[in-house]
């Protein structure tokens, strides 16, 4: 059976890879980032109508500060974001299932219209606007620091199925493979999203979508990319 390498950082990573353990998959885990909190300041919370969480990590890492701020409601993307706010106490207002800006809009046509973003150093632009009735505004309360990897452990991708939770990782990744000398045609690629799938570029052995934006998905896309295989090779 094709090996399976989780890129994600923890504690995504742990849980992405004892649920592909559990269906029988060869794993390996290979976090790009580890994520970590940095301090921040909040702004005045009545300035804003929601909470905006695209990340559970902004959950996890945003410490004391966040809890001037849990009697906004929250506008989260994501079913794994919203459980994570609400586990911490918030109140979910609106649950986005596909990206930032999505999200935005859709709480929009909700009435909450001024948004604060705890978000990571790393983002996608969520529809940040001059007008301030209709505005995101960001603030970082964690970081995603790159992990060093050498060019051995890109060689080692070869053979490989790759899982991509992110556009950062998908870039990053054809970017180490590329440096190492490694050939894209011998590494196959499972991605949360077609936006993903795309950052990556062109060349993969195969590239697999998964058909919505969830780790279950991508989870469940690579044990049917592999169970294909496996009979494919039988035959």
């Amino acid at each position: 059976m094709t090996p399976v390498v989780v890129l994600r950082p923890e504690p995504g990573n742990t849980r992405t890879a004892t649920a592909l353990r559990a269906l029988g998959m060869d794993v390996r885990q290979m976090p790009l980032f580890a994520v970590v909190p940095v301090d921040w300041t909040s702004p005045d919370p009545a300035r804003f109508d929601a909470l905006l969480l695209t990340s559970a990590n902004a959950v996890r890492h945003a410490g004391i500060g966040v809890e001037a701020l849990k009697h906004l409601p929250v506008v989260a993307v994501g079913k794994a974001t919203a459980a994570a706010a609400r586990a911490a106490g918030f109140t979910i207002a609106v649950i986005g299932n596909t990206d930032g800006r999505a999200a935005v809009a859709l709480a929009q046509d909700n009435g909450l219209a001024r948004l604060l973003h705890l978000t990571g150093r790393d983002r996608a632009a969520t529809g940040e606007a001059e007008d301030r009735d209709r505005a995101v505004e960001p603030v970082t309360v964690y970081a995603s620091n790159t992990v060093p990897l050498d060019d051995t452990v890109a060689r080692s991708f070869e053979n490989n199925a790759i899982l991509l939770h992110s556009t950062r990782a998908a870039t990053r990744l054809a970017a180490l493979v590329d440096a190492s000398g490694t050939a894209r045609a011998r590494i196959a690629l499972v991605a949360i999203s077609q936006a993903v799938g795309d950052a990556a570029g062109a060349g993969w052995q195969d590239v697999t979508i998964a058909p919505q934006p969830t780790d279950a998905a991508v989870v469940a896309c690579a044990a049917a990319r592999a169970s294909t295989r496996a009979i494919d090779q039988r035959g």
